[in-house]
């Protein structure tokens, strides 16, 4: 008979950390489990573009790339856009204090689905987000999450709201209304049931 060592990995932020993931590739720290994933298809890249640039600069910071510091979650994500406002947060490091960020996008990929729609929005919510933008260019819709409640895998956003492309999204905490008729749909992807 042979001994499994079924203990939990406490250290694991320290190997995430640690983690040295190759060229063309993105890692994400989501309740404990280390998720890799390639790069993000043009499609997924021209949104983020036409989200940033209408949002006013002098106003918000939008940063890409940025791993997320969510307290009382072992999570470190690192969502397709974070916007907070200008010269809010730490003048340097590597992880951005949750409480710091007014909006959070993710883009939905083929194999992001569960990811973004699921755990995403459960350990945002718990991270008191106060609003998180799902972009779907599967099913040519957004959903607009606010008014975050509870904590751990129970936590969840109070109002969904669902837009299809075309249709503009109001981001008041931005004070914008989000034109969405240029985002593309990526093309010969199956259509999924989610939110």
């Amino acid at each position: 008979m042979t001994a499994v060592d079924d203990r939990p990995i406490t250290r694991i932020v320290e190997l995430y950390e640690d983690l040295e993931v190759p060229e063309g590739f993105k890692a994400e720290l989501l309740r404990g489990e280390i998720v890799m994933m390639a790069g993000p298809d043009l499609v997924h890249n021209r949104i983020v573009l036409r989200v940033l640039r209408q949002i006013p600069d002098q106003e918000w910071d939008c940063l890409q790339t940025q791993d997320i510091d969510l307290l009382n979650e072992t999570s470190e994500p690192q969502p397709d856009l974070v916007v907070l406002e200008r010269d809010a947060g730490p003048d340097s490091g590597r992880l951005l204090p949750a409480q710091m960020i007014t909006v959070l996008v993710e883009v939905v990929s083929k194999n992001s689905v569960d990811r973004d729609y699921g755990v995403k929005r459960s350990i945002y919510a718990a991270g008191g987000i106060p609003a998180y933008l799902i972009i779907d260019p599967i099913m040519a819709q957004c959903v607009l999450l606010t008014e975050p409640t509870g904590t751990g895998e129970d936590a969840d956003y109070r109002v969904q709201s669902i837009y299809k492309f075309g249709e503009s999204v109001p981001l008041d905490l931005l004070g914008i209304e989000l034109d969405t008729s240029e985002f593309g749909t990526l093309p010969n992807v199956r259509p999924h049931r989610r939110p």
